[in-house]
């Protein structure tokens, strides 16, 4: 994709700069969310291919929990937030100060504390986002699936009815104390979006 190669050459600050200003959002948000202090780290940001998703959490056979969503308004597109199952209990445990079973098992409790958590990350990365690109951006109400990353990409295509072939990856970590609890973010944009998204950042997109 031409798109790689560009951003492959340019300062990509301003990306950044947006899973920055998210995860401070987000960390808040959380923080109230459990009643006590919750840090993130400094997010990587990368763009990658569609079909890296997977390898980029285990594979395509890995099982995660994911939260995941469309994105309305100016420039349209997917959301996923994915998580491993240990990731996802640790977080549950040290966070949120849940009592948690097996990484086989969840109860309607976890799941609705982890539907919250992705919610509250979706909105944060999504505000950032559109305040730095001037774009509207708005998420639909997510929905939360554990299984195979390659089923949950493969569900969300068919649920959505299109995925854009490349997705803009924020890598995040929780921390409280001496925990630390990792998930990833993965932003797909419709094609079309691509270069709304860009432009807006003033990053050359041909």
């Amino acid at each position: 994709m031409d798109i790689f190669r560009n951003l492959a050459e340019i300062n990509l600050d301003v990306l950044k700069e947006v899973g920055n200003i998210g995860a401070g959002h987000a960390a808040t948000a959380l923080s109230r969310l459990v009643d006590k202090p919750i840090d993130m780290g400094v997010p990587a940001v990368r763009m990658l291919a569609f079909d890296e998703i997977a390898d980029q959490v285990g594979g395509s056979e890995q099982v995660v929990i994911a939260t995941f969503l469309r994105v309305e308004g100016d420039a349209p597109g997917n959301l996923f937030f994915i998580m491993k199952p240990h990731a996802a209990k640790r977080l549950l445990r040290y966070l949120a100060g849940l009592q948690v079973g097996s990484e086989d098992e969840y109860s309607e409790m976890e799941l609705s504390a982890l539907s919250e958590i992705g919610n509250i990350l979706a909105g944060s990365y999504l505000s950032s986002l559109a305040d730095f690109t001037g774009l509207f951006m708005t998420p639909t109400v997510p929905a939360l699936a554990i299984d195979m990353a390659g089923a949950i990409l493969s569900f969300g295509l068919l649920q959505f009815g299109q995925m854009g072939d490349g997705a803009l990856l924020i890598d995040t970590t929780f921390l409280e104390g001496d925990e630390e609890v990792e998930g990833q973010f993965f932003l797909i944009p419709d094609p079309p979006s691509f270069a709304k998204i860009f432009r807006a950042l003033g990053v050359p997109y041909e």
